[in-house]
């Protein structure tokens, strides 16, 4: 079983690397900026004692104002996980920078993410719909769709 990896014991190290990255931290999760996101992730995966290699999970949640984007960090080494949360505010032109070049397992989810909720990631190789047919109106899973 995986546990949950002390954000306290990196946070300190984070700090030293991209101060002012994490605007708030919990027992396993981080909130950060969005423009420090890619280079946080880096840092967690390539960081030699924190090896968070394997990317679980990406998903998207709409809070009416503003939309949070979680993912999921395993380290398959130090079996340890990671949750990283960055927000976007504002309902238009929402977009964050991909890690499909981090993690290759970001490419399918990012394009769910856009087809569902609009988040446009800068920079993906292949952005097209993944469950939607060109030209779908909206996006399904935003708390506003249907209004």
């Amino acid at each position: 079983m995986t546990t949950a990896f002390s954000t306290k014991e990196i946070t300190a190290k984070i700090d030293k690397k991209l101060a002012g990255s994490i605007t708030s931290l919990d027992v396993n999760i981080l909130l950060v900026e969005k423009d420090s996101l890619v280079e946080l992730l880096a840092y967690l995966k390539n960081t030699p004692g924190l090896d968070f290699d394997y990317l679980v999970d990406i998903t998207a949640i709409d809070y009416w104002d503003y939309f949070e984007v979680v993912y999921q960090l395993v380290s398959l080494k130090n079996n340890h996980k990671v949750y990283i949360k960055t927000r976007l505010t504002g309902r238009e032109n929402l977009s964050l920078t991909s890690i499909v070049s981090l993690y290759k397992g970001a490419d399918y989810q990012e394009r769910e993410i856009c087809d569902l909720m609009g988040i446009k990631f800068e920079g993906h190789p292949n952005l097209k719909p993944l469950l939607l047919w060109e030209g779908f109106k909206g996006y399904p899973l935003r708390k506003d769709y249907l209004e």
